[in-house]
């Protein structure tokens, strides 16, 4: 029987229990014995739980039991989860983890510590939730050179712009709704509508397609904070979704960075696959130069779902060990002392406010009018660059104006 322990009893943690035990029996097939959680590390009292007997609150508890082969991270964070995950790896016990900032912050590094000390560091949950990316991506993958990547991967700001658009609905009424759902914070929902959330997914994807560890810290992210009802209104004009994409794509001989990264709303053509993925549901778009494109599709957060996730690390710890990161590994780097900028050039869809709308093709060049309120209008740009979007802003200005929204037009 393999003995396992989990770190952090929350939402996810307290799934990974439920799952373990409801498919105890198709675990045990897969994994090629009974899995069983002998210790739950929480500081928390649970002294009136039916599991209390399992509750632990020092880590040494685990460390010292040699029975125990696999441990589950769902703390969260860094402060406590990332040397807990280290002192677990060094005594040469596989870690499986739902945790995307420790991953996206030290994922190079856990790695390399666990292939030295022949155990595994699996992160499956950390960016599809319950859908499987990570997993496809180092193993079926592997014969292609990923050159593009497009993804909703966040479910709370995809259902806010769902219930924006489907409701006439404005950002602080759908967010309110998302935190009565449990699906947002209710403290500080920045990391999901600002990005933040997004931008530690793309870092991890990003760092598996280039090879490399790619820190957030090097990736532009922008969320939803400036998105309008009329913003939706006018994207469904134009024949498009407004959702918030987490991208990567290299770039092309000769540019400064190989590859650019980043997160940001931006317009989705109807024809595009991405653009009908609502509520709470994420898709990530991949494009491989032998497959072509490859979309995965599914729940990206929730109890169970991702909890399922964790537990499929978990067999795989169990079954193949350290040998998973023969395929499962980027190398480390240091930190960039610039951003990951999108040098191309796309279409933008811009809102100015205290610029007549007569004014926006001198200003932003050839495009067209999508809206004129007076004080607000909206143009969308025929081509441009970001640097030509912050010389459209300094030229704004100067005419007594300002950009409230920009939003790159994925093409077709």
């Amino acid at each position: 029987m393999a003995k396992i322990a989990i770190m952090g009893f929350g939402t996810v943690g307290s799934g990974v229990l439920e799952v373990c035990r409801r498919n105890a029996a198709s675990i045990a097939r897969r994994a090629g014995e009974p899995v069983e959680v002998k210790y739950i590390l929480d500081v928390r009292d649970f002294s009136d739980s039916p599991d209390a007997a399992l509750f632990v609150k020092d880590i040494n508890v685990i460390l010292n039991d040699p029975e125990v082969k696999v441990v589950v991270e769902t703390i969260g964070g860094t402060r406590f989860a990332y040397p807990y995950v280290r002192q677990c790896l060094e005594s040469g016990r596989s870690v499986c983890t739902s945790n995307k900032e420790m991953v996206a912050t030290y994922g190079a590094e856990l790695l390399a510590l666990a292939r030295e000390h022949k155990a595994a560091f699996l992160f499956e949950a950390s960016v599809g939730g319950g859908t499987p990316i990570i997993t496809p991506m180092h193993q079926c993958l592997a014969a292609n050179q990923i050159s593009q990547i497009q993804g909703i991967v966040n479910g709370t700001t995809n259902f806010m712009l769902t219930k924006m658009k489907r409701e006439n609905m404005g950002f602080d009424a759908a967010l309110k709704i998302a935190q009565q759902l449990g699906y947002a914070e209710t403290k500080d929902p920045g990391d999901d509508v600002d990005g933040r959330d997004a931008c530690r997914k793309i870092a991890i994807l990003s760092s598996l397609a280039c090879g490399h560890h790619v820190y957030p810290d090097n990736i532009p992210a922008r969320g939803i904070r400036d998105v309008a009802v009329e913003d939706v209104k006018a994207a469904e004009q134009l024949d498009c979704a407004i959702k918030l994409i987490a991208w990567y794509h290299e770039n092309p001989e000769g540019a400064a960075d190989a590859f650019s990264a980043g997160v940001e709303p931006m317009l989705v053509p109807e024809s595009n696959q991405l653009a009908g993925v609502n509520d709470v549901f994420n898709a990530v778009l991949m494009q491989g130069d032998m497959l072509g494109d490859v979309v995965f599709y599914g729940k990206g957060a929730g109890k169970l779902p991702t909890a399922s996730a964790v537990v499929a690390d978990v067999i795989d710890a169990l079954k193949d060990g350290s040998k998973i990161h023969d395929s499962l590994f980027w190398k480390p780097a240091e930190k960039l002392d610039h951003q990951l900028m999108d040098t191309a050039k796309y279409s933008y869809y811009i809102r100015t406010v205290g610029v007549p709308a007569a004014a926006l093709p001198n200003v932003a060049g050839p495009g067209k009018l999508v809206f004129d309120y007076g004080d607000s209008a909206a143009y969308l740009i025929e081509a441009a660059t970001a640097a030509d979007l912050e010389a459209v802003a300094a030229k704004l200005k100067v005419l007594g104006g300002r950009l409230a929204l920009v939003l790159k037009k994925l093409p077709a």
